[in-house]
């Protein structure tokens, strides 16, 4: 499989259902996480079941089509800014739903892709959009663990390691 993706966008909150914080360059650190994220702090609502979620990314694909109301529910459009979704990285061109278990770079670090990501119902109740877990079944993203870690930036290209 060839691809080449771009990060768009990187989030952080220093605890669960703290408002996500843009930022312009962000330091992964291998084996923790996103320096200020609240899975880096072990403030996360999922901090204490182990799991890989030292980053987790969204492609920007599927918010594009919820917007559009792409039908995974009949009728049901949402608009979400980067920042609602609560993963980490938002992204263009990567194909996350096919990377587990493979690896890829963004700017100079690599991550390894461990699972899909599942939706939390608690994301309606936050955003006050009704159907939006459903809307977000099997494309909420991907959950990696960080093997080499530095700085990245949005514009930073995207590019497998494996396959």
């Amino acid at each position: 499989m060839i691809w080449q993706g771009t990060l768009l966008h990187i989030h952080v909150a220093p605890a669960a259902s703290y408002e996500m914080e843009e930022l312009m360059e962000a330091q992964l650190v291998a084996g923790r996480g996103i320096v200020g994220d609240r899975y880096y702090l072990g403030t996360g609502t999922y901090s204490a079941k182990p799991d890989v979620r030292e980053v987790t990314l969204i492609e920007v694909e599927v918010l594009e089509a919820i917007a559009q109301g792409e039908p995974r529910i009949p009728g049901f459009k949402a608009k979400l800014a980067p920042e609602d979704h609560r993963r980490n990285l938002t992204t263009r061109g990567v194909p996350l739903g096919h990377l587990v278990g493979k690896r890829f770079r963004i700017g100079g670090t690599v991550l390894r892709a461990a699972r899909m990501n599942f939706p939390c119902k608690y994301i309606e109740q936050l955003l006050g959009i009704p159907g939006l877990y459903e809307g977000l079944l099997n494309r909420s993203g991907l959950n990696c663990a960080i093997e080499v870690g530095g700085v990245i930036r949005p514009g930073d290209a995207i590019l497998p390691i494996d396959g």
